[in-house]
């Protein structure tokens, strides 16, 4: 079926509640009109998020909305998600306007700017309006959040603003979902129910079939078509940014013939998705631990980024880790320090400006690097080579830095090197990041580094000589990024098979 070239049309894809899958079904849809041909962009006007991305202009984005563009096969821009909330603590969170920061604020002040702020909104989605056939509008949390209507920027606001027809999604697997859709639709004011185009139940688990009756019983009792039930589909690596899967994460069992690996899961861990290639190599076993007894058997230890540096850092004294670590490294283990992680590991952390809570704290010492926290946040994708002991590679890392803090080595090694790019915009060159002597402790700011198969490899290969191991060819790390790659493909296949996209076309071309 062929859509034809006409005004941008929109669809919203809301949720009955937060984690219902909203980001994926957008990522599949989007994937689905690229292969069509069709010029299509994601779109999310508020995105509440610890794990962001940094686009090509070095604006920070969440990153959902970084993945929707590439399902699109388009670049990630700031106008996809113009506001992107990162939490600092319960109360306060720090606002990202247009990609670069806005202020801290907490809930109060931040509703107080509505106006400002959805006028920011509508200027986003004009833009993008001007420039793509098809917009794909995620919702945050609920559709029916009553209590927030007034200071919505990012529902209702946004479907009215684009005229948008909107398709339900509900998860079945946490159960209650007759609740979730008739409870929603149910509070929706006629004008927003009318909208509403159909419904997807997703997360399902077990035979299909055995929810027909289901099907019947919602088509019924609310005269809105359910356009699909899509099955859990296990296994799939697709970065996300407000879940993880924990349970699975956490219960990865060590064992000798593996490079173990053990992430640091502190409370505000941030861009957790910088481990996901790695975890998807077969040599490789990925735990995130909570607990220095968790850390018993590790070859290698990640101390990975945080939105609130220096509470995180009170965590691991609080909770016992130098002491673990330390002896961790006297084994001859490896210890990494990723963003946040890397300025843990130096001798202190300055926050003259009160960025965070002000003062200066004692870090774990492990590095001879300070830190002190300022203004502005430093956004930008970099290129870079590795000066790595015995990991000193041709191949260039491409990655991102996100950081408030400005770090300063003393008498130790740099561990990358940043080169300019034009396609990076002429970003400085310079020494990055730290690293001992014999590189088994080393920090650095750039985020994705394992992202790179050749970087992956090297470094695994070097991990794998530690223990005893014998190295495995590249190839088999480039299969694993080929891999990653048709994630959204194998996604977007099954988004296919289970909801009636002959319908979500219809919908799409406003008939």
């Amino acid at each position: 079926m062929t859509i034809s070239s006409r005004p941008t049309k929109a669809l919203a894809i809301l949720g009955t509640g937060s984690d219902v899958g909203k980001s994926l079904i957008v990522a599949g849809i989007c994937r689905l009109l690229s292969r069509k041909g069709v010029r299509t962009a994601p779109f999310k006007a508020q995105n509440m998020a610890l794990n962001s991305f940094v686009t090509l202009e070095g604006g920070e984005i969440g990153r959902a909305q970084a993945l929707q563009a590439q399902a699109c096969g388009i670049e990630a821009t700031v106008d996809m998600n113009p506001i992107l909330l990162k939490p600092e603590s319960d109360s306060r969170s720090q606002v990202i306007v247009k990609g670069k920061v806005y202020e801290a604020l907490d809930a109060l002040t931040y509703f107080e700017r509505k106006e400002t702020l959805f006028n920011i909104v509508r200027d986003c989605y004009a833009r993008l309006a001007s420039e793509y056939e098809y917009i794909v509008i995620e919702g945050a949390g609920s559709a029916a959040e009553m209590n927030l209507r007034d200071r919505d920027i990012v529902n209702w606001p946004v479907v009215e603003l684009a005229d948008a027809s909107v398709v339900l999604v509900a998860d079945i697997d946490r159960g209650g979902v007759f609740a979730q859709i008739i409870g929603t639709l149910d509070l929706l004011a006629p004008p927003e129910r009318r909208r509403v185009r159909g419904v997807i139940v997703n997360k399902f688990r077990g035979d299909r079939r055995l929810f027909d009756d289901g099907v019947r019983i919602l088509e019924s009792r609310t005269g809105i078509p359910v356009l699909g039930v899509v099955p859990f589909l296990r296994g799939l690596r697709l970065d996300q940014e407000d879940s993880l899967d924990l349970d699975r994460a956490r219960s990865t069992q060590f064992r000798s013939d593996l490079t173990n690996v053990a992430v640091v899961l502190l409370p505000r861990m941030s861009n957790f998705t910088d481990f996901n290639a790695l975890a998807a190599e077969k040599d490789v076993a990925l735990r995130f631990v909570a607990s220095p007894e968790e850390l018993l058997g590790a070859d290698v230890v990640i101390l990975p980024g945080s939105k609130n540096t220096l509470e995180d850092l009170d965590y691991l004294v609080t909770a016992g880790f130098p002491a673990a670590v330390d002896s961790h490294v006297q084994r001859g283990g490896e210890l990494i320090g990723i963003c946040a992680g890397y300025q843990m590991l130096g001798r202190e952390i300055a926050d003259p400006r009160g960025l965070e809570r002000g003062g200066t704290s004692i870090g774990l010492g492990l590095l001879d690097v300070r830190t002190e926290l300022d203004v502005p946040k430093i956004c930008r994708q970099v290129r870079a080579t590795s000066l790595l002991y015995d990991l000193k590679q041709s191949a260039p890392i491409y990655g991102y830095e996100i950081r408030m803090g400005r770090t300063s080595r003393g008498d130790v090694h740099p561990c990358f090197q940043i080169e300019a790019s034009e396609i990076l915009g002429g970003s400085a060159m310079g020494d990055e990041g730290a690293a001992s002597e014999n590189g088994r402790v080393w920090g650095t700011s750039i985020h994705g580094l394992f992202d790179q198969a050749a970087f992956r490899r090297g470094w695994l290969n070097r991990a794998r000589g530690q223990k005893g191991l014998p190295p495995i060819a590249l190839s088999i790390s480039e299969l694993v990024a080929i891999q990653l790659r048709a994630e959204l493909d194998r996604w977007a296949d099954h988004v296919q098979q289970y909801v009636n996209m002959e319908a979500i076309y219809t919908v799409l071309k406003g008939r």
